[in-house]
């Protein structure tokens, strides 16, 4: 009985002083091809397009806090994201997060700016589509003026065409807009996504 205790004794110190096993993590796939040119910058009427990154985190803060209760609404339609309680460093974060997944072409968040770059109208993004038969899904904001002055549509109709020209996806998912969301919930149930 005392050599098993001993013997159990050494088994136990021998795993215990082994390093720990490192699970090893698929990395996302790339939502592009390493051939295709992703887009840095692109134009329409009365705007550009920027790749959001840290040196846009007060620009998106101010625009993102200035619609709190309008993107709960109309973009997320969760109380989760944006909140007044968002601190600098946690903003700070995101717009590292997003930058991280665009170098990694993982997916693509962009500023929706004034042409002089000096207020953000909204953003847009192209990620990897959750629901089978899509390619990507693309989801646009904008702030509740600008909502309101009908620049959403004016953005929407130009984003569909700019997709459709620079990007190589046959089939978008368009949620809240092409796709109701109550259809598109019910495709991210049925996947569990």
């Amino acid at each position: 009985m005392k050599r098993l205790a001993i013997a159990a004794a050494a088994a136990a110190a021998v795993l215990l002083a082994a390093p720990p096993v490192q699970a090893k993590l698929v990395p996302p796939t790339p939502l592009v091809a390493p051939t295709f040119a992703v887009p840095t910058s692109a134009t329409g009427p009365g705007f550009r397009l920027q790749p959001l990154g840290p040196d846009l985190v007060k620009i998106d803060f101010d625009a993102y806090m200035s619609s709190v209760e309008h993107l709960q609404q109309t973009f997320t339609r969760s109380t989760e994201w944006p909140h007044a309680g968002i601190s600098d460093a946690d903003a700070l974060l995101d717009m590292q997060t997003e930058a991280g997944r665009f170098q990694r072409r993982e997916s693509f968040a962009y500023s929706v700016l004034t042409p002089d770059g000096k207020r953000e109208r909204g953003c847009l993004y192209v990620a990897p589509s959750p629901v089978l038969g899509y390619d990507a899904v693309v989801r646009i904001w904008v702030t509740k003026a600008e909502y309101d002055a009908g620049f959403d549509q004016q953005l929407a109709a130009w984003a569909h065409r700019w997709i459709a020209r620079k990007w190589p996806f046959r089939k978008v998912a368009w949620p809240g807009r092409d796709i109701p969301w109550a259809e598109w919930d019910a495709l991210t149930a049925k996947k569990g996504a």
